[in-house]
């Protein structure tokens, strides 16, 4: 089935953990020195409630943002595992991958800036159009 390196799987893997960690630096940056300029103890911050009440909407998007990417992205990330241990990585596969990295990156991007719901919400519905149809593709190539 493979006429591609079945490794090429994992660089949209590596490339979704790399955006993880990203999203995580920025959510520590936004909320360490909006405490910091702020004159926020650190204790003030022991809940998420308190958190929130005390930050501002700019500081909180990468916290969101990042609890998404421990969503459909653990499904594409055991999905591309499953491909490649059942030979059945392809360029299909492949450039599936790159697509749901691409529409999860401009999702993470619009959601730690500028936020607007709809542009959000479209690149989140391309990403999970992909991850179903590579899913699905999976499936019937398997049976």
């Amino acid at each position: 089935m493979a006429n591609v390196n079945e490794m090429t799987i994992f660089m949209p893997v590596l490339a979704m953990m790399l955006l993880t960690m990203l999203v995580w630096a920025t959510l520590l940056y936004r909320r360490l020195s909006n405490a910091m300029s702020n004159g926020i103890a650190a204790d003030r911050l022991n809940t998420p409630e308190k958190v929130k009440e005390l930050l501002p909407e700019k500081a909180m998007a990468p916290a969101y943002n990042l609890a998404n990417l421990f969503e459909l992205p653990v499904l594409f990330y055991v999905l591309a595992v499953y491909l490649h241990l059942s030979n059945l990585v392809d360029a299909v596969f492949v450039y599936g991958a790159w697509g749901f990295f691409a529409f999860r990156l401009l999702h993470s991007v619009v959601h730690c800036s500028y936020n607007k719901v709809m542009h959000r919400f479209a690149a989140y519905l391309l990403s999970s159009a992909l991850l179903w149809f590579m899913l699905l593709r999976a499936v019937f190539l398997s049976v």
